[in-house]
């Protein structure tokens, strides 16, 4: 009888340890707390030890999280109600004065933090009772919504804290997120979560997360081939020349669009880029798909505007990019340059990627067919960032920006960020898309803010101050022991305690 129970312990046991989801991570964590998680290390231990008030659902829409509902008593008031019953990872009960404490030690000057500028814009945050809170906005404001998505800290542990910077509580998390953290880490040691038990909807069906401290990105993609990993990302040259049939075998193969893309960008200060037809033939003269399929082995997608595929502001009837390289050669000639007379410009990147190098030089023989003679200068990063493109000391450059479900127009393509510092990189200037962007900003009502920014796309587009390149495909491969992935626009995270593993 003794040596059943043994046999039964041992079994469970066995069990246990296979239910655990074995991830990667980069680097150390720096401070696992939303409000000061600014390395993308701690952003991923962050996504499963908190939650804010609000998230994305799969489809990009905003649902509560630790809000059962809210809504707008008018477009400067916001109230969010608190589910019922939550409590934090120690067991003590989740009220609105933690979302209160929450705020002002963030706008307090106890702690630094880039996150406080999306807050500036609140007049108070007041708890009207345990569940309900009321959010008073100084004037209606676009992202209203979408900046209560930041976790939230419990004041019964850190209203105890003299230095929120150095607190203990930064690297010992007590969150209400799906997993918790049942023992602190050291440095390149392994991060262990625990499913928690208090979690709503119920706990996640997957007992364990174990982070693998991996630096480098071949180490990664070793760990996948050895199977020592659940969850990881792979290029388009892994997955094409490195990949077996036996590595596709265990591994489920997800693709999407990613949340970033690449433009070659003109300064509109120089003479020489600032007719719209000069910029227009060199559109014509790029073949998107052709740099897609050299650099990404077809794993991309031709980018088209500013702003994310598949969101509410993308439009329906973008105008899709046409290659034309004969048209390109005729604009060309009807502005005086021929085989005598070239168009030329220096186009200027970044080492350090090669991908970006690779493009510019796919980039530099295309424009050669008809004509245009481009000279590449690759730069260092940071060497680049400083005398390149923050004092704006180019004539092209290739870059990229990272997407958004809800972009903020402003700092990009808006007048006034062309200026020292800014990230109107380019000196764009449009003065009716500057008045769409100053009214998008006072809007709460999602559906007019997404129409609003479907013609800024299309003003934007049709301006070509950018010709924007290209968007790489995210390849993610999860194990096939793992069940219950639902791609999304958001990734495949969003319904994570819902996944299950089981043995083959």
């Amino acid at each position: 009888m003794r040596v059943i129970i043994y046999l039964f312990i041992f079994s469970l046991s066995f069990l246990n340890a296979s239910n655990t989801l074995h991830l990667s991570i980069s680097a150390n964590p720096g401070r696992i707390n939303p409000l000061l998680a600014t390395d993308s290390a701690s952003a991923q231990v962050v996504d499963f030890l908190f939650n804010g008030l609000v998230k994305f659902d799969k489809e990009g829409k905003i649902v509560g999280d630790l809000a059962q509902n809210f809504h707008f008593e008018n477009d400067t008031t916001l109230i969010f109600e608190l589910q019922r019953g939550l409590k934090w990872h120690d067991g003590v009960a989740v009220t609105s004065k933690d979302v209160v404490f929450t705020y002002n030690l963030l706008n307090s000057d106890k702690i630094t933090t880039p996150y406080k500028d999306n807050f500036k814009n609140i007049l108070s945050v007041e708890a009207l009772s345990p569940t309900k809170i009321k959010v008073t906005y100084k004037k209606p404001y676009f992202k209203a919504l979408v900046i209560w998505m930041m976790g939230i800290l419990p004041e019964h542990l850190w209203s105890k804290e003299r230095d929120p910077m150095t607190s203990r509580l930064n690297k010992e998390p007590i969150g209400t997120g799906s997993y918790m953290m049942k023992k602190a880490f050291g440095p390149n040691e392994q991060i262990v979560l625990e499913a928690n038990s208090y979690y709503k909807p119920h706990p996640p069906r997957i007992e364990k997360i174990v982070f693998h401290p991996i630096k480098d990105p071949m180490m990664e993609f070793i760990s996948l081939k050895a199977g020592k990993l659940d969850l990881g990302s792979l290029d388009a040259l892994q997955l094409e020349r490195q990949t077996d049939e036996n590595f596709k075998k265990n591994y489920q193969i997800i693709e999407e669009p990613s949340y970033a893309y690449s433009y070659l960008g003109f300064n509109l200060k120089d003479k020489k880029f600032q007719d719209k037809r000069i910029r227009e033939a060199i559109s014509l003269a790029i073949n998107k798909q052709e740099v897609i399929d050299l650099l990404f082995f077809s794993h991309g997608k031709v980018c088209n505007g500013p702003f994310m595929p598949g969101s509410d502001v993308y439009p329906k009837d973008v105008k899709e990019h046409v290659y034309d390289p004969q048209k390109a050669k005729e604009i060309l000639l009807s502005l005086g340059f021929n085989e005598m007379h070239p168009f030329e410009f220096e186009l200027t990147t970044n080492t350090g990627n090669d991908t970006r190098v690779y493009a510019a030089e796919i980039l530099q023989q295309q424009l050669s067919k008809v004509g245009i003679k481009v000279k590449i200068r690759s730069m260092e990063w940071q060497a680049f960032l400083n005398t390149v493109v923050m004092p704006k000391n180019f004539e092209a450059v290739l870059l990229g920006w990272n997407l958004s479900l809800i972009p903020d127009a402003r700092t990009i393509w808006h007048s006034s960020s062309d200026k020292p510092g800014g990230f109107n990189l380019v000196g764009y200037k449009n003065s009716k898309v500057d008045e769409l962007i100053d009214t998008a900003e006072s809007m709460v009502d999602t559906k007019k803010f997404a129409k609003n920014y479907r013609e800024i796309f299309h003003l934007i587009a049709e301006d070509k101050p950018y010709i924007f390149l290209y968007i790489p495909n995210r390849i993610t491969v999860i194990s096939k022991d793992i069940k219950g992935i639902e791609p999304s626009i958001v990734g495949i995270m969003h319904n994570q305690i819902e996944w299950e593993k089981e043995k083959r």
